[in-house]
């Protein structure tokens, strides 16, 4: 039942009801209506109100506009910048690159002069080693030499001391003097 209350009386009330009668009547709300909107939109331009709707719409695309202009100006001058640093960055590298190859180049003629100094080095310790050994060599073939020639003094003294006589020793002396006057004049 409630349904069929409910049903009866959206029909009742309908528009098409509401507007009976001529249309230029007061009796009509249609015409009532469109005299309110008249007088509305009739307000609304007595204030002018679109002008300054449009006023505050066109304001707003200015500012719009103008802050497009200014990023599109802080993006070119950012991608300047990035740019101008990138190119930076490049040369740092360059030059990075180009310390990097010089030192490894001086690393390596550094190795090279140590390994010369060092083999220069070697060479004069051994040629000094083989000197000292010559030296010691030479010193002992002299102490071998002098403890021969003292074993061989000794033992000709011994000989001669037991083969010599007076006659002998004299005519040695004599023949030793006369030898030292021959070569002094």
């Amino acid at each position: 039942m409630r349904k069929l209350a409910t049903l009866v009386a959206l029909t009742a009330a309908s528009p098409a009801f509401a507007a009976s009668g001529p249309f230029f009547s007061l009796r009509n709300t249609d015409f009532i209506v469109l005299l309110a909107f008249i007088l509305f939109v009739a307000i609304l331009l007595k204030f002018k109100v679109p002008a300054t709707i449009a006023g505050l719409l066109d304001k707003r695309a200015d500012d719009i506009k103008n802050e497009l202009d200014e990023a599109r100006a802080l993006r070119e001058e950012a991608q300047g910048i990035l740019a101008s640093y990138e190119r930076k960055s490049k040369e740092v590298q360059e030059q990075a690159d180009r310390i990097v190859a010089q030192a490894k180049a001086d690393a390596a003629a550094f190795a090279e002069q140590a390994k010369a100094d060092l083999e220069k080095s070697i060479e004069r310790r051994l040629t000094s080693a083989k000197d000292q050994i010559a030296s010691a060599e030479a010193s002992a073939v002299r102490d071998v030499r002098n403890a021969a020639i003292s074993v061989a003094v000794a033992a000709a003294g011994d000989v001669v001391a037991k083969q010599m006589n007076a006659t002998a020793a004299n005519k040695l002396i004599d023949a030793a003097i006369s030898e030292v006057d021959a070569k002094l004049h």
